[in-house]
């Protein structure tokens, strides 16, 4: 089946395009992004953090994805900001058109199809289990352009044109290593449950070792031992965050890694009494990958592997089970509720896009909602980051305390990549760059034990920071310690020289 875009579809995709983008909301520079931003602004002026560049640089050696995008804005002559912002705004438009072609191959209905694509639309901000992860961030990550990749990829597979998804992957692995891998493990379970052969011989398996009616948690039993919980030495030794710490997630997130194999193993069920092949294939082949991803992701994190092993971070396998969660939920909303009424589509469309977009709002309440490069800061810790890009050396050293980027009104944003001036390490980004580079631990942290009671320093532990690590430079809340010299101030905090 050729898959074509005409222009009834392109209109369409682009009006999801820009609603999908005004209900997550943009926001470069936090979270991740303190890491990619970052690095793309060291490729354009190597000038920059000459303090701490190791605390992004090292993260990228594995991606190509800084390189591409440097390039990107030199050779366009685009600033990185808007650059950012235009591929933000492609690799939404690349999702959903990509969701597009996978939908279109396995139903019908025109209502089936756009109700699974608004779906994803609306979902792009859902948090994926305990992964730590959302569909889409707010801000352009290189996991948004290796997925748009990776789908269409898929799509090229469902159609039967296998050799095409080959280069479409290999270029997602360049830009996201983690997610590239996972989905060409995916595509492979999709090809081989796309042979007929392989599917005759599957459902003989079924048949002989799987009860009619029994649900696919049957095929996990034989991994059933790794359950047994971790020692507290191996958790000591592995100080890793949560999102990486399978046997200590909670059981809603639990949950959410295990239902979508309940609920796809249904849709299989569903869609060979209709005689809809296509769909069951997929659905089998979503099933097979996440039952196969969670075995391995349970032996990886389970408490005798080595902790090495954990920085691969197995259960992010679920974003893209999660993706097709959506798009196939959406889907069957579309075929059996909202069909072609035109007032339950209004219902949904609000529904779903209003809950998406009050919950960014609350995520990041102290923000603009869309943080354009020409809109005024409202969030206090952004206008002093403006500042300090314009108005301190290129190489001047700043300390802000080891948890800033979790304080109530600052919303996670990065000051290495917003202000463009290096930091000394913090316990809340910096943390997690650790646990992929261990070469930076000690670094790491000898610099948060320095920073340890930061909110009762004085000027003479300031002076200490100075003497120890060349730190010239504070941001503290207003009103200032007695005897900085506070060049910069808002309502709420100061921007300081140490004496």
């Amino acid at each position: 089946m050729k898959i074509k875009f005409p222009f009834r579809v392109l209109l369409p995709i682009l009006l999801l395009t820009a609603i999908g983008f005004l209900v997550m909301g943009y926001h470069p520079g936090a979270e991740d992004d303190a890491i990619y931003l970052s690095a793309i602004k060291a490729h354009l002026n190597p000038a920059l953090f000459p303090h701490d560049a190791a605390f992004f640089q090292l993260q990228m050696r594995t991606s190509f994805f800084d390189t591409l995008m440097a390039n990107f804005v030199q050779g366009s002559g685009i600033p990185l900001a808007w650059a950012a912002l235009l591929w933000q705004l492609i690799t939404i438009f690349l999702i959903l058109l990509a969701c597009w072609s996978i939908v279109s191959q396995i139903f019908e209905e025109e209502t089936a199809r756009w109700a699974g694509v608004a779906m994803v639309t609306a979902l792009f901000t859902l948090p994926v289990a305990g992964t730590a992860l959302f569909i889409l961030d707010q801000y352009l990550h290189p996991r948004g352009p290796a997925t748009a990749l990776i789908l269409f990829a898929i799509s090229r597979i469902l159609a039967d044109k296998r050799w095409q998804a080959a280069p479409l992957l290999l270029v997602a692995f360049l830009i996201h290593p983690l997610m590239g891998a996972l989905g060409i493990s995916f595509s492979c379970v999709l090809s081989l449950t796309q042979s007929e052969a392989l599917r005759v011989q599957l459902q003989q398996l079924r048949s002989r070792w799987i009860p009619e009616g029994a649900t696919p948690i049957a095929m996990t039993i034989p991994f059933g031992w790794v359950f047994d919980p971790p020692s507290q030495t191996w958790l000591d030794a592995f100080h890793r965050g949560h999102a990486f710490r399978l046997y200590q997630w909670e059981w809603y997130e639990w949950l959410g890694a295990i239902a979508p194999l309940f609920l796809f193993w249904i849709v299989v069920q569903l869609a060979r009494r209709r005689g809809e092949n296509k769909l069951a294939n997929f659905a089998t082949a979503i099933c097979f990958y996440g039952l196969f991803q969670l075995a391995v992701a349970m032996v990886i994190q389970g408490p005798e592997a080595p902790i090495g092993l954990s920085t691969l971070e197995p259960m992010r396998y679920l974003h893209l089970i999660y993706i097709f969660l959506a798009l196939l939920g959406g889907a069957y909303l579309g075929r059996y509720l909202l069909k072609a009424s035109l007032w339950r589509w209004a219902i949904f469309l609000l529904i779903v896009n209003g809950g998406m977009f009050l919950g960014q709002r609350e995520l990041f309440a102290s923000s603009t909602h869309v943080e354009l490069p020409t809109t005024p800061h409202t969030n206090a810790w952004l206008q002093a980051f403006d500042w300090i890009r314009q108005s301190t050396p290129v190489d001047a050293y700043f300390a802000l305390g080891p948890r800033y980027m979790a304080a109530p009104d600052e919303d996670h944003h990065s000051f290495r990549a917003l202000a463009e001036r290096s930091q000394l390490a913090d316990s809340v980004k910096d943390t997690s760059v650790v646990t992929k580079v261990p070469e930076l631990a000690p670094i790491w942290k000898e610099q948060i034990d320095a920073q340890a009671g930061w909110n009762q320093f004085k000027l003479n532990d300031f002076e200490r920071l100075k003497s120890e690590f060349g730190v010239d430079w504070v941001v503290v809340h207003s009103p200032a310690t007695a005897g900085l010299v506070c060049r910069w101030h808002n309502e709420s905090l100061s921007v300081c020289m140490i004496p």
